[in-house]
């Protein structure tokens, strides 16, 4: 198993994280931000420095990838890659939407077998970033821009339960009144949840060209119901 430092700044939360063996060992957040540029530095040197302090080396740095704000994820994928240089590790990428979809999965037993996932990214005015999972975390829509109306996620509300959250989710909760939508408050992307991707990718060794790797901005998805989204 290994030792992955994990950083996420693809929101206004600014949070890092170290695992170990999949356990959380280290974590620091700030829910108040955006203060990325002053925050990350921060944490990401308490986490290197709790892990030599414990003798635990560095086996890897997993970094949210988006879709998120451009000078948040430039921020955290900067941070990753300096420490990968540095430290001569490898880098893993991570959906931001798959990310959130992990507390979700974990915490939440009332979460019906054959329900969908849609966590949302708050985007402006009735947009939000989204995609569609299964409880497998298998993709049934990949990740686009959405207007959000009563009908946007018909289809898949008319199959079953689906669940909505995230920070875009809250604000299209008098929109979407399918009974079988469901929204759940408080999810939003956190480095301390990054950790069983981040361990499932390092086994699989599903790693990033540190020298080309770049995030998923959310200027690069075009609106499903409007072309002039940004």
């Amino acid at each position: 198993m290994s030792c992955i430092l994990h950083i996420d700044t693809s929101t206004r939360v600014c949070s890092v994280a170290l695992s170990q063996d999949g356990e959380v060992i280290f974590s620091r957040e700030d829910l108040e931000g955006p203060s990325h540029a002053v925050s990350c530095g921060v944490y990401v040197e308490e986490a290197l420095s709790f892990a030599e302090s414990h003798a635990i080396p560095l086996d890897a740095v997993a970094v949210s990838k988006g879709p998120g704000s451009y000078t948040g994820l430039r921020i955290g994928v900067s941070m990753a890659k300096g420490v990968c240089y540095g430290r001569k590790v490898p880098l893993v990428g991570l959906s931001t939407l798959e990310v959130l979809c992990v507390p979700v999965l974990l915490y939440h037993d009332e979460i019906e077998d054959d329900a969908l996932l849609v966590p949302m990214i708050d985007a402006r005015r009735m947009e939000v970033y989204a995609a569609v999972y299964d409880r497998a975390l298998k993709p049934l829509r990949p990740v686009q821009a959405d207007i959000v109306e009563a009908d946007t996620y018909l289809e898949f509300l008319e199959k079953g339960p689906v669940y909505f959250f995230g920070d875009g989710a809250a604000k299209c909760a008098k929109v979407i009144t399918h009974p079988n939508a469901r929204f759940i408050d408080g999810i939003h992307p956190s480095a301390r949840n990054m950790a069983p991707l981040a361990e499932m990718a390092v086994v699989r060794e599903n790693f990033e060209d540190v020298a080309y790797f770049e995030p998923y901005y959310l200027k690069e998805f075009v609106a499903t119901k409007s072309k002039s989204l940004l």
